[in-house]
């Protein structure tokens, strides 16, 4: 039998986590031939088939169960080796970094500050989306951690919780409202597939009845400046919004009462348990607190 090498048994893992070979290449970075190429030089070293092969997709013989059970030992010990031996600067690796867009405005780079200082020779890609695809693009395994409006209800997902953004009532300086109140204008807010956005409208239609139209949007930047601009009123976080008020482009309004405060965790996948991701979020953690706190200047 010819030497195994954990770069094989790595892959072999992947497809069997991913469901194909497709998937695995994408989560290990890695071309759908190199990945063929492993898992055929590992059967080949195994002299044993490891999947059936079918027009529905991969299955695992059972000798491929039998490595299953092995290869999930070897990934254990290998953390077990980078948590107790490695120095965290000599760690090497891909860190797929989700975050929403406010996570991205207000305290990202410090973040990402501490994560290159901790490990400088982490490779980190970073993507900005809506939580409803960070959730999916996580449990996919498309992405290692996700700081996103959670916590992810699910078995395999370890999530930590961080502290809220309160929001708050925006509108032009200019503005004057109308005799029919604060709201003669649209409301302009999150996306419409997100959490916020649905809370917001129902809340709306409760207080003040139908007919508000609602101008969704997934960049929160474009909602500030389509407020700034008199299009529109928004609900949007304090801590975002400060800075416009601060310079005079927007101004705070109560019409007596605010949607609940966004509330944020980061989450990763906690099998198989990977030492850099599970550090990484506890440094998320700490840099959120740390910005609640206002250690962090805004």
């Amino acid at each position: 039998m010819s030497r195994i090498n954990l770069e094989q048994l790595r892959t072999f893992l992947s497809v069997v986590r991913m469901g194909g070979v497709g998937k695995a290449a994408q989560a290990l970075n890695l071309t759908q031939p190199a990945v063929t190429t492993r898992i055929r030089n590992l059967e080949q070293s195994l002299a044993a088939d490891l999947f059936d092969r079918t027009g529905t997709g991969l299955r695992l013989t059972k000798r491929g169960e039998l490595l299953l059970r092995h290869a999930e030992q070897f990934e254990q010990l290998g953390e077990l080796v980078a948590r107790d031996v490695i120095d965290p600067g000599g760690t090497e690796g891909h860190l797929r970094l989700g975050v929403s867009e406010t996570i991205a405005q207000c305290w990202l780079p410090e973040f990402i500050s501490r994560l290159h200082e901790t490990f400088p020779k982490l490779e980190i890609e970073i993507n900005v989306d809506i939580s409803t695809n960070l959730r999916a693009a996580l449990l996919d395994r498309e992405i290692d951690l996700a700081v996103l409006l959670g916590p992810i209800s699910e078995y395999s997902v370890d999530n930590l919780d961080l502290p809220g953004f309160d929001l708050a009532w925006y509108r032009a300086v200019d503005q004057v409202s109308s005799e029919a109140g604060f709201f003669d204008r649209p409301v302009i807010t999150y996306a419409r597939n997100t959490r916020p956005y649905r809370e917001l409208k129902a809340e709306l239609f409760q207080r003040e009845g139908p007919g508000i139209p609602l101008f969704p949007s997934s960049s929160l930047s474009a909602c500030f400046r389509l407020v700034e601009a008199g299009l529109g009123v928004a609900a949007l976080p304090r801590a975002l919004g400060a800075g416009y008020v601060a310079q005079g482009k927007i101004v705070e309004f109560d019409p007596g009462w605010t949607p609940s405060p966004l509330r944020f965790s980061v989450s990763y996948m906690g099998e198989p348990r990977s030492h850099m991701v599970a550090e990484a979020a506890q440094m998320a953690q700490d840099v959120a607190e740390q910005f609640e706190a206002h250690k962090i200047p805004l």
